[in-house]
């Protein structure tokens, strides 16, 4: 089968990510580089060396712009950066975040809405821009799955967890964001519903588990465990579903949770709901 040709026009899954990153970070340090010219070079790099916030903002500059081991790839177009390198970036653009919305909102309770109106007209709307990149990078480094679900294709998003079954060797594969949680065998595993009130009896119609060269059939329709909805508890909690590994062959592992998920979206209960019935068919 001939292979796609990864090209400028057919850029693999993630690289926008990547692009995105390094744009917001050269956007900062021209910015930063532009604050440091208006002062002394001997005066900036001694302030620079004596404020450990200047230390924590030239780390995360670097890992921002030189982005150390990211690379996009099809098989993971969630996740192009290493799991340290997106928990660092996670961490820097939080505390970048709250230092900037710290200093705007001192400025804003000292100096007054209208001089800070007028500072940010004459920083061309840098006092919002600012908190707004840290929010970004915040937003795009937030924990999600390797991929989309795709029932055809056996794979499955829920939460930051993302489930991938092979119909041949009937194994599955779990991931938790880029970290791979374990290889289990598909018929050890079960999906146990969140009880109470939210629960609704809803039947649903199963997934057909066809064998490999099977193309469009459709099998006779199941019903499927109830789903819950996707309305809070009295006090505010999502609904969970748990994957469970109950293997009679492994001593001391029986009945063990391989995955704990609150049902936040649609997609995730549209996801847990078809890996249900196909775990059911196996």
């Amino acid at each position: 089968m001939a292979r796609t040709k990864e090209t400028r026009a057919n850029a693999a899954p993630g690289a926008g990510t990547i692009f995105t990153l390094r744009a917001i970070g050269l956007v900062l340090a021209a910015r930063w580089l532009f604050s440091m010219s208006e002062m002394n070079l001997t005066t900036a790099l001694t302030a620079m060396a004596s404020s450990p916030w200047a230390c924590i903002n030239l780390v995360f500059l670097f890992l921002l712009i030189f982005l150390p081991g990211a690379r996009a790839a099809a098989e993971r177009p969630f996740h192009p950066l290493p799991q340290w390198l997106r928990q660092a970036l996670r961490l820097f653009a939080f505390l970048g975040f709250l230092f900037a919305l710290w200093s705007v909102g001192a400025f804003v309770a000292s100096a007054g809405w209208r001089r800070a109106m007028q500072a940010v007209a004459a920083t061309n709307g840098w006092l919002v821009a600012a908190p707004v990149l840290y929010a970004i990078v915040l937003w795009i480094c937030r924990p999600l799955p390797l991929w989309r679900t795709n029932v055809a294709a056996r794979r499955y998003a829920i939460g930051r967890f993302a489930v991938s079954l092979d119909p041949m060797t009937r194994t599955v594969v779990v991931w938790a964001e880029r970290r791979k949680v374990g290889q289990y065998d598909a018929r050890e595993l079960s999906v146990r519903w969140a009880s109470g009130s939210n629960a609704r009896a809803a039947p649903t119609p199963a997934v057909a588990f066809g064998a490999a060269g099977e193309s469009g059939a459709s099998a006779a329709p199941m019903r499927s465990a109830a789903a819950p909805s996707l309305a809070r508890s009295a006090l505010g909690v999502r609904p969970k579903v748990e994957l469970l590994w109950d293997s009679p062959a492994a001593a001391g592992h029986n009945r063990q949770t391989v995955f704990r998920a609150a049902l936040t979206t649609e997609g995730d209960r549209v996801a847990a709901r078809a890996l249900d019935t196909t775990l059911r068919q196996v």
